[in-house]
């Protein structure tokens, strides 16, 4: 494995990774301290707004390979943190993810987690873990919708069992941690019936939610910066802490859902 490339905007640098079998990997460094990692090459659950899994699943990544995203960089970046929100989904990939992350820990980075919590065999071994955050997309509260923006998820109605059963058995600071994340996408999910019931899910379960802005990178469209802000007023109305998308991840380069493989060959899986 090895560094190929760099590319970089005002906001974030990101990192083209060669691995042994040529295909290639993205990283990002953004917000001066963290890095972005990948989980696999490509992404079996192909959520329709991100250009990550428009392949599918071509493999998993092996630890050393989650690994060394960093090892290559350390001595070149102050990188404290670690995002696992790259490209791929972590709990698909758990044994390898879970020994990179013990590894991180080692070298004292604190990390947290992007998942769509399926499989959920794995999110509750992943809740009880000493990570720094986890954020859980929901993105819709509707069976049909949220099947149509991420097909191959699992059943919201499963997810939203374990994490009824296990967030309860967490201490306060440690649901403190945990996030629900909610994609605008303009007349998609952005109805106020739809994220009054994201709100009082988000009270029930006891944890915050993380509303993100979208990176345009297919036929869906953003909302305007007018209606992100009053979905968020709402949201807040209810009590409920709610964080945005900074900057670093509206960044068309490395920002959410931006990430892709083999960024610079054509490859058919």
């Amino acid at each position: 494995m090895k560094l190929s490339e760099v590319l970089q905007s005002e906001l974030n640098k990101l990192f083209l990774f060669e691995l042994e079998d040529g295909y290639t990997i993205e990283s990002v460094f953004y917000r001066g301290d963290t890095l972005c990692v990948s989980t696999q090459v490509g992404c079996p659950v192909r959520c329709s707004f991100c250009a990550s899994g428009k392949n599918g699943l071509i493999r998993n990544l092996t630890w050393e390979e989650i690994y060394n995203q960093y090892a290559l960089l350390k001595d070149k970046y102050p990188i404290r943190r670690i995002a696992v929100a790259g490209i791929g989904e972590p709990l698909i990939n758990w044994k390898n993810v879970k020994e990179a992350f013990y590894r991180f820990k080692k070298e004292g980075l604190k990390v947290s987690f992007y998942t769509t919590g399926f499989p959920t065999k794995h999110l509750k071994e992943l809740l009880n873990l000493p990570h720094a955050g986890v954020t859980i997309s929901i993105h819709s509260l509707k069976d049909e919708v949220r099947k149509y923006l991420m097909p191959y998820a699992g059943k919201l109605e499963d997810l939203i069992k374990v994490l009824k059963e296990e967030l309860p058995k967490l201490s306060k600071r440690k649901r403190n941690k945990v996030n629900l994340a909610y994609l605008l996408m303009k007349n998609v999910n952005d109805s106020e019936e739809e994220l009054r019931s994201l709100a009082m899910l988000a009270k029930e379960l006891g944890v915050g939610i993380a509303l993100l802005y979208y990176n345009k990178t297919s036929e869906f469209e953003p909302v305007s910066e007018k209606e992100y802000e009053e979905a968020f007023l709402l949201l807040r109305s209810y009590g409920i802490r709610v964080t945005l998308s900074t900057r670093f991840r509206k960044d068309k380069l490395g920002g959410c859902g931006t990430l892709v493989v083999n960024r610079n060959k054509k490859v058919t899986v």
